[in-house]
């Protein structure tokens, strides 16, 4: 099994990761079907500041797909062996689904494109 974690809002992907609103974390199985639906929220503080990425590791997260994120917050990510995609945007099943087709690839979109620099120092 597999699990995708997905900055979210309102069932949709979240613009910004560190500040999403609570992030779903979808389980896939082997023939990379969605088999169950989980959510959670995160800290208050910016997720590059927190123990976001140790929850996701605790919770089984091997996949993150968002839409913008610093690449302070994912180059932390993927130190911690997460697969990071950036560029994701729409309904959360969509996103989740176009990135277990291949249809998906990081795009680099950093938070700076809306005004975020997130370059402050990790943790």
């Amino acid at each position: 099994m597999t699990k995708i974690a997905i900055p979210s809002r309102d069932g949709q992907v979240d613009e910004h990761f560190g500040h999403c609103g609570y992030f779903t974390v979808l389980t896939v199985d082997d023939g990379n079907r969605i088999v169950a639906e989980e959510t959670f929220t995160p800290p208050a503080q910016c997720g590059c500041r927190s123990n976001l990425v140790e929850t996701l590791v605790g919770l089984g997260v091997s996949a993150l797909v968002a839409g913008n994120m610093g690449q302070g917050a994912a180059d932390k990510l993927r130190r911690a062996g997460l697969t990071v995609v950036r560029g994701a945007s729409g309904p959360v099943r969509a996103a989740a689904e176009a990135f277990l087709d291949g249809k998906l690839t990081d795009t680099d979109a950093g938070c700076a494109s809306h005004g975020h620099d997130c370059l402050h120092p990790l943790q």
